[in-house]
């Protein structure tokens, strides 16, 4: 554990604790990334709602949503680019999937499953 040598540790198994959770600042700095293109209101429904889909197409997608195809079809672009969402072509149609599991169980937290009657 590297510290300040001029700042004094009150606990120093917390700060090591504290710095061993924290990992590698550059995955931080990747998820704080992440974490701001999903803030956009927009982009979280497209996400949530692929998220029920499983997967889906852009004008389904923009239905389901209650956006333009254009509008859908910027969005996943920039999803894309972030790795949030993967995307796959069957024909001439494009079906885009969230991209890892860990998206899959953020949505759980934002818009948990209701039981299925």
């Amino acid at each position: 554990m590297s510290t300040d040598p001029q700042r004094r540790l009150i606990d120093p198994q917390r700060v090591e604790a504290a710095l061993k959770g924290l990992g590698d600042r550059e995955t931080v700095h990747e998820w704080a990334d992440r974490f701001s293109v999903i803030a956009d209101p927009s982009r979280l429904a497209l996400l949530v709602c692929i998220h029920y889909a499983r997967e889906i197409c852009v004008s389904d997608l923009a239905v389901a949503a209650g956006m333009s195809d254009t509008a859908v079809s910027q969005a996943l672009r920039l999803l894309r680019a972030h790795g949030l969402v993967t995307a796959h072509r069957r024909g001439r149609v494009v079906y885009y999937r969230l991209a890892d599991d860990t998206m899959h169980e953020l949505i759980h937290h934002v818009r948990p499953h209701s039981p299925v009657k």
